[in-house]
């Protein structure tokens, strides 16, 4: 596989930078590098999708799956000190970033591991799953993430996900309303188009 922010072990050279950002009304020092998703600061689909988030009334963990450096689950756990945040991804590199992000801005109320999708994670328990997910992994790895996703929440649960419009959001919404029994298009801004699939369980 070449070298992408998906490969689990990067080999292009590290050179980390650190910068300071603002998401959900909190400041945060955050360290990326090369080899990794966003590697000079946070890009505007992470952005757009942790400020449009709105906490699910159901109460459960919290799960950032290809998490990068950390943006939205650190964000996440910061907003809500009270749930855990679970924070995956393939890429060792992100996932030893995360890592000292959550150190360097003071969040405990994390979990980070490397994962392969959701082959590390347990329990269908998580009140909220987001992702800005790998598109260049391809449209195959992207719908595998959603129907796993489905698969991972309580009832009641929430799916939020941010895509491009011309790298498939049409598409990628037609996929979750395959999976989700309501779809809403949360967001659409410069392009991007935040969606949030609720997994409701007919009772009858």
């Amino acid at each position: 596989m070449n070298d992408h922010y998906f490969s689990e072990q990067p080999n292009t050279q590290s050179q980390p930078r650190t910068w300071e950002t603002e998401l959900k009304g909190h400041t945060f020092h955050f360290t990326s590098d090369e080899g990794v998703f966003s590697k000079r600061g946070v890009d505007l689909g992470t952005k757009l999708l942790v400020e449009s988030f709105q906490m699910p009334e159901v109460e459960g963990r919290l799960l950032d799956i290809g998490c990068g450096y950390g943006p939205i689950g650190l964000a996440l756990a910061k907003t809500a000190p009270s749930r855990e945040v679970m924070m995956i991804d393939v890429n060792e590199r992100a996932v030893k970033l995360a890592t000292e992000n959550a150190k360097q801005n003071g969040i405990n109320n994390v979990q980070i591991l490397k994962s392969d999708l959701f082959k590390q994670v347990e329990g269908a328990d998580f009140a909220a799953i987001l992702s800005n997910p790998p598109i260049r992994a391809g449209k195959k790895v992207v719908y595998q993430l959603f129907e796993e996703a489905y698969e991972h929440l309580l009832p009641e649960g929430e799916f939020w996900t941010v895509i491009r419009k011309q790298q498939g959001a049409s598409s990628a919404l037609k996929k979750c309303q395959t999976l989700f029994p309501e779809v809403t298009v949360v967001l659409k801004k410069k392009g991007y188009v935040v969606m949030k699939g609720k997994k409701i369980i007919d009772s009858n």
